[in-house]
C-alpha cells in the first residue's frame, strides 16, 4: 500500500467515527497527520478513539447541520493550528420512498446533513487555509449524485448539489493554492446501507458492472492522494470510484 506524507499536517474529518471517515482517519494517522474526527454520536467517537490509539487523534462533538457549532469549534482548532485538510463524510441516506410519498422532514433533514453539513464546514474552514495559502478539501459525493438513485431522490439530490459546489468552490480557490475536489463512490460494505432496504441495496448492487461493493480501503486510498501536496493541479473535479457503473 502506497505511503502517503501527510506529516506535520493537520486534518478535520467529519463523520469521522465510522465507516470511511474512521478508515480514511487511520491511514492518514499512518501517514503523519494529525486528525481531528467529528461526529454527533459521542459513543461512537469514544470508541473510534479506543480502537485508533494514538496521540495525533482528537475528536469533537459536533452537529454538521448546525452552523454555529461548526464555526465554534473550527475556530478554536485554528487558535492552535493550521487546519490543512478538510474531509466532508458525515451524511446519512435516510428512508427509500417514491419521491410523491417521501415524507418532507425527511427531506430536509437529508439536505440539512448532507448538502448544508458540507456547506456549513466548507464556509468556517476556508478562511483559515486562505490565510495559511493552502488546503485540500475532499467532499465525498456518491454516484447516485452523478445518475440519480430511485426511491432516493432526496439523497441523490444532495448529493448533486455536493458535486455542484464542489465544481463552484474548485474554482473560486484555484488561486489559493486550495484544492477542493469531490469522489462519487458507488455503495460500499458500510454501516450505510443497513438504512437502506434489502430491494434497494440489490438494485445498486446490480448496475455495478464489477459485481460487487467498493471496499472502504479503495476510496480510502484515493482521498489520501487528493489530500496531499502531490496533488497540485487537480481541483473543482470529481473523482469517480464505482466499479464502473458510472463512465463520465
Amino acid at each position: 500500500m502506497h505511503d502517503f506524507d501527510l506529516n506535520k499536517k493537520t486534518a478535520i474529518i467529519t463523520g469521522g467515527a465510522q465507516g470511511f471517515g474512521l478508515d480514511i482517519a487511520k491511514r492518514f494517522i499512518n501517514s503523519g497527520c494529525k486528525v481531528r474526527i467529528w461526529d454527533l454520536d459521542e459513543t461512537e467517537l469514544k470508541k473510534a478513539s479506543n480502537e485508533i490509539n494514538s496521540d495525533k487523534l482528537n475528536y469533537d462533538v459536533v452537529d454538521v447541520s448546525n452552523f454555529t457549532q461548526v464555526k465554534n469549534t473550527a475556530g478554536k482548532i485554528a487558535e492552535n493550528s493550521n487546519i490543512d485538510i478538510l474531509i466532508n463524510s458525515a451524511g446519512i441516506t435516510g428512508s427509500t420512498a417514491e419521491l410523491w410519498n417521501y415524507e418532507i422532514n425527511e427531506w430536509l433533514k437529508i439536505i440539512e446533513i448532507n448538502l448544508h453539513g458540507t456547506f456549513y464546514c466548507c464556509k468556517a474552514v476556508i478562511p483559515y487555509m486562505i490565510k495559511n495559502n493552502y488546503g485540500r478539501i475532499v467532499n465525498i459525493a456518491s454516484v447516485s449524485g452523478k445518475d440519480g438513485n430511485a426511491n432516493a431522490s432526496a439523497y441523490s439530490s444532495s448529493k448533486a448539489g455536493v458535486i455542484g459546489l464542489t465544481k463552484s468552490l474548485g474554482k473560486e480557490l484555484a488561486l489559493n493554492n486550495i484544492a477542493v475536489n469531490a469522489v462519487t463512490p458507488a455503495g460500499a460494505n458500510t454501516r450505510i446501507l443497513n438504512q437502506m432496504s434489502k430491494e434497494h441495496v440489490q438494485r445498486m448492487l446490480s448496475k455495478v458492472p464489477k459485481g460487487r461493493f467498493l471496499e472502504v480501503h479503495e476510496l480510502t486510498s484515493m482521498i489520501c492522494w487528493l489530500s496531499s501536496e502531490e496533488n497540485s493541479f487537480s481541483t473543482a473535479a470529481v473523482f469517480d470510484i464505482s466499479g464502473g457503473r458510472s463512465t463520465y
